[in-house]
């Protein structure tokens, strides 16, 4: 474990905390994101709870989570753990588990990947998450296509397609216009996904909700 070194504020800097239990990828990775002129490294950990010990009021803007640690921490927990601390996660695995996959982003994870990737994919995840936006990679899609679970609406494409431009931005006028329907039918169509969501547990009543359901189940991606 490493000491957390602060934030740069204000210079389009992206903050990056690792939390892995295998001494020689932490520092791969140091080595590794150190190329990169946009990011910085600013603590590395064994645990979560050591990362929260070290960033403080401090946190990374994102936080590159290893998915199984020998502390025996639930993926779950740890995801929650640091997006209340104030951090996104990008989870990293050594292997494709469609069940962990979609345990993670349930949890609220913004990305998936696996430790064979090369580097200008891992960065290319980072700066997407870090703008906002999912980490879509192969892995995920395999995994959020098959998603079979009753806490996954299946929506039609219909639906799917109002879904995402409302919950992008867009007034229910314009994700209308845009698919050719009146704004009574779209209004239509963003309650059935609603009640959806509603049946499968996972209530959706406010724009906000809808773009969090978006990003838990990667519908940008799908």
């Amino acid at each position: 474990m490493t000491g957390a070194t602060r934030r740069t504020e204000g210079t389009g800097m992206i903050t990056v905390a690792v939390v892995d239990d295998d001494r020689m990828l932490l520092d791969g990775m140091r080595s590794w994101l150190g190329q990169v002129p946009e990011l910085r490294i600013t603590a590395t950990a064994a645990t979560v709870g050591a990362l929260l010990d070290l960033t403080g009021d401090v946190p990374p803007d994102l936080v590159l989570l290893d998915l199984l640690l020998r502390d025996g921490s639930e993926p779950a927990d740890n995801i929650r753990r640091l997006l209340s601390g104030g951090s996104r996660v990008l989870v990293i695995s050594t292997v494709p588990d469609r069940t962990r996959v979609i345990e993670a982003l349930r949890a609220g994870a913004d990305g998936y990947l696996t430790k064979d990737n090369d580097l200008p994919t891992l960065v290319s995840a980072i700066k997407d998450i870090a703008a906002g936006h999912g980490a879509h990679s192969p892995e995920l899609a395999f995994a959020c296509a098959h998603d079979t679970s009753p806490a996954r609406p299946r929506l039609s494409p219909r639906e799917r397609e109002i879904l995402l431009d409302y919950a992008s931005g867009m007034t229910l006028k314009s994700a209308a216009r845009r698919a050719g329907i009146t704004v009574h039918t779209a209004k239509d169509y963003l309650d059935r996904v609603k009640a959806k969501y509603r049946q499968a547990g996972r209530p959706a009543y406010t724009k906000i909700d809808l773009a969090c359901r978006v990003r838990e189940d990667s519908l940008e991606g799908g």
